[in-house]
């Protein structure tokens, strides 16, 4: 990046959940490849075809900038908050890793493409205030039918003040509530919690005044549900799972965290019980694991109806739970030899225009009237027209 140094204030993505699967951008002193593109980061050991060279996300000066998942809306800093980059930052490549939700269809000898991306909203104007992300995650596993706790927590030790003022929840199919924590002197204090079932955008803050400086421990838990017969493993595909909690801040002035990153083994070799006394879990919230009605709705919602997404994603937590239903009555109306799982999972994927009126109808508790809708997208033989 040639020139003066330029602040991102804006990130508008083009990508459809169908497709890519998330997002992550990243700034890079000397980026991974410098072909276009590359095969690149955890991505290099999980996808063995293609003709994409392999290599790093970043081969030095790796943070990340922005993560986009599950259909999420723009985003727009506050005012005088932008990302810098360019100039005599250490910011001198932006490197866009896309996490396919399946990349068959790419493959030889398929022979589509994608334009997933993201529109960055720029100016060379001075922000006074600089922006970062510090990413709190772990490994581990879930074992099954297991409500597990993934934990993780670290001791800020820049000398800086982070004024956080978004944050981000990041999960695959298992992620119930993730939340995170400032602890300081015993005191727990929120940063936000949101469940990762819901578009994983970046919501504000619980409190749009918290500071963060030296000395504070920041913490973070994903409560994740695998009612399973199999583990599952922290991997980047969408068989395994993640637990990120991203924390977006600015500071006033240049200097940002050294360390953006606080990552622990997770389950069942790391928790909050072995970070030590200085964490005071006789002081965490009860409310870790669960989400209230006014848990960040912060989309024109009201309380009555996120009671009624509770309310019903308590009853059909996962499309997965849904899929499995679909089958059941499938084989119930047709018998099992017609209703191929095969068949039902490619139904749901494509998300044909009766599939989205059913959804549409279960979100408007409307269950009568989507079974009828459903029926209708079934031939005589039970199967998908």
């Amino acid at each position: 990046m040639d020139g003066p140094a330029t602040y991102i204030t804006g990130f508008v993505p083009h990508a459809n959940m169908s497709t890519a699967h998330h997002m992550l951008l990243y700034g890079c002193a000397d980026p991974g490849q410098k072909n276009e593109p590359w095969n690149c980061g955890e991505m290099m050991d999980s996808e063995k075809k293609g003709s994409f060279k392999p290599g790093p996300i970043c081969r030095s000066g790796s943070q990340i900038i922005y993560a986009w998942a599950m259909d999420a809306p723009q985003l727009t800093l506050p005012e005088d908050v932008g990302f810098k980059v360019g100039g005599k930052t250490t910011v001198q490549w932006l490197v866009l890793q896309v996490h396919y939700k399946d990349v068959s269809s790419f493959l030889p000898p398929n022979t589509n493409t994608d334009n997933s991306g993201i529109t960055l909203v720029t100016t060379t104007k001075r922000m006074p205030k600089r922006a970062g992300v510090y990413l709190l995650g772990t490994g581990g596993e879930l074992e099954p039918h297991s409500i597990v706790y993934m934990e993780t927590a670290c001791t800020i030790t820049d000398d800086i003040e982070m004024h956080p003022f978004a944050f981000r929840t990041h999960a695959h199919t298992h992620g119930e509530v993730l939340s995170g924590y400032r602890i300081r002197n015993g005191h727990w204090t929120e940063i936000g919690k949101q469940t990762p079932k819901k578009p994983q955008m970046f919501y504000n803050t619980t409190h749009q005044d918290l500071v963060v400086k030296k000395g504070d421990i920041l913490a973070a838990r994903c409560t994740m549900n695998n009612d399973g017969n199999t583990t599952i493993p922290i991997g980047p595909t969408q068989h395994d799972e993640m637990c990120n909690f991203y924390m977006m801040y600015y500071v006033n002035g240049d200097k940002l965290s050294s360390d953006g990153y606080c990552f622990k083994a997770g389950p069942p070799n790391w928790s909050w019980d072995d970070f030590g006394a200085s964490l005071h879990l006789e002081s965490a919230p009860s409310d870790i694991s669960k989400l209230s009605a006014v848990d960040n709705t912060q989309d024109g919602s009201t309380k009555e109806d996120f009671n009624g997404e509770q309310e019903m994603a308590s009853n059909l937590e996962t499309i997965s739970g849904l899929q499995h239903f679909l089958q059941e009555s499938l084989d119930s109306e047709y018998g099992s030899e017609h209703s191929d799982p095969a068949r039902v999972a490619g139904f749901t994927q494509r998300e044909s225009e009766a599939w989205r009126e059913y959804i549409r109808a279960l979100l408007k508790l409307e269950a009568e009237q989507a079974l009828d809708d459903l029926e209708n997208a079934y031939d005589a033989d039970g199967y998908v027209y």
